[in-house]
């Protein structure tokens, strides 16, 4: 992407963020890929690339990428919501490189070395073995660093700039976002302690930081794509933190089944939880009601040109996408999330595909759809496109993509649906019931259907990645 139209070095080194994140996107879906052969086809290499390295390359890709497009998005905003230059741009930059040389390292370690001595050594250097947070200790402490770094850059133009309610909450949640990534850092010989900090990063981390963190950029480009009014967005962006950082806190507690706490914790956490997605639907809702109205008014008077109307959204992929995470998130973190939340319900389902299910309808919902779509706002103002309007490449992206997640959704789900009649319900969770499920022919019929879905969803990424690069210099957009 060339850089001719930006003249913010903070929306520069925002595309370097999006183009590291977009590479480690592809990543991600290509070890899923390698990971659904293997459940298929257990020998499919076997010696190289054992299914646990798979899916450790799968799962951390998904948690890096992510972070690396967040960055990404805050310093795409910054100038625009502050009106100023972000400060500590050189620092950014040398944190970025840091960061990206951190994650090559490591993803090589986890391909070519993969096991360890069991030791100190293993832990420091090698992987944590701690399911979702394998990276070793040193990459830790540099994604710390990294975050520290990257919060002192908000703080400062967020305390010179201009005062917004979106940077506002932004540095509020990039505390917590830099702070709770430390509860997994340590370890303790007691399980139950040691889980219960664990799933701190991995419910507080990604469902109460990551979730305020996305109504902040749903506002912003709702501001950006379509005029919205900053009145109306802020407000619901207001009442998402005190529901998110409520509901997420006391959501934590549908996790404690397991892990031997306090029973009291089980509906507290199964009501709590469900709450978390509302505010953000209902920010939607409220803005694209009053859009609707305003066009209406527009074109009942002074505009009866319909094409004028229709061109009021500037960027219409990222508006896609935008649309997309509302009913994403609700759907993958409120459904499928309720679905198995319950402890009376979670008694059969846990360990079972529907936590994948829900795992993979959620972090697309919630978090990847969100965060392409500012990829696509960071085209536009690259390329200096007034207008931005789909091509034949971006609809098939997010067809292919968005069809090929509810697939494997949908496929995971009937699979779990199998584990819980045959080996919970059935057979009373015995080792053999295990197996037993695993065997079943809706259970295997479901994992075919699974990894061609995923073929899908990589092909849609494919046309993604072409858009992304293409489409600025696309004839079709107006400039």
């Amino acid at each position: 992407m060339a850089n001719n139209h930006l003249t913010s070095e903070s929306k520069q080194l925002a595309t370097w963020y999006f183009t590291f994140a977009a590479i480690l996107f592809g990543a991600q879906l290509l070890f899923g890929l390698v990971a659904a052969i293997q459940y298929v086809m257990p020998g499919f290499l076997y010696g190289i690339l054992d299914f646990s390295i798979a899916r450790i390359l799968h799962i951390n890709a998904l948690v890096v990428w992510m972070v690396f497009a967040m960055f990404g998005s805050v310093y795409w905003l910054l100038p625009d919501e502050t009106g100023i230059e972000t400060i500590g741009i050189k620092i950014g930059k040398l944190l970025f490189w840091i960061f990206a040389a951190a994650i090559v390292v490591v993803v090589l370690v986890y391909l070519l070395v993969q096991v360890g001595p069991a030791d100190d050594t293993t832990i420091w250097f090698i992987t944590e073995g701690r399911e979702y947070i394998e990276a070793p200790r040193w990459a830790d402490w540099g994604i710390v660093v990294v975050a520290l770094g990257f919060v002192g850059n908000l703080f400062l133009t967020g305390i010179k700039g201009k005062q917004s309610g979106i940077v506002t909450v932004l540095m509020a949640d990039m505390i917590a976002f830099a702070g709770l990534y430390l509860a997994g850092m340590f370890f303790t010989d007691n399980i139950t302690i040691d889980q219960y900090w664990w799933w701190w990063v991995i419910h507080l981390w990604v469902e109460a930081t990551w979730e305020v963190f996305v109504g902040a950029i749903a506002a912003y480009g709702l501001i950006t794509m379509i005029g919205a009014h900053r009145k109306v967005v802020e407000m619901w962006l207001w009442i998402e933190v005190a529901m998110l950082f409520g509901s997420g806190i006391l959501g934590l507690g549908h996790h404690y089944f397991w892990i031997g706490t306090p029973e009291y914790w089980w509906e507290i956490g199964a009501l709590f939880s469900a709450l978390e997605p509302l505010p953000l639907v209902a920010m939607f809702i409220h803005v694209l009601y009053d859009w609707g109205k305003t066009q209406g008014a527009e074109m009942a008077t002074e505009h009866t040109d319909e094409d004028h109307v229709k061109s009021v959204v500037s960027n219409k992929p990222a508006f896609t996408w935008f649309v997309l995470n509302a009913f994403g998130n609700f759907l993958g973190a409120g459904i499928w999330g309720f679905f198995h939340t319950l402890p009376q319900v979670n008694l059969y389902t846990h360990g079972t595909q529907f936590t994948s299910a829900h795992g993979h309808l959620a972090f697309f919902g919630a978090y990847a759809t969100i965060l392409v779509g500012m990829m696509y706002i960071a085209v536009q103002g690259t390329n200096g496109i007034k207008v931005m309007k789909h091509t034949k490449a971006s609809l098939w992206a997010v067809s292919m993509i968005t069809g090929g997640v509810v697939g494997m959704t949908v496929a995971l789900t009937i699979a779990g649906y199998v584990q819980v009649l045959v080996s919970r319900a059935q057979m009373g969770a015995t080792w053999a019931a295990y197996f037993d499920g695993q065997s079943g022919l809706w259970f295997t019929q479901a994992m075919d259907w699974r990894l061609i879905m995923g073929v899908v969803t990589f092909l849609g990424f494919i046309f993604l990645a072409k858009d992304l690069l293409t489409t600025g210099k696309n004839p079709v957009h107006e400039r």
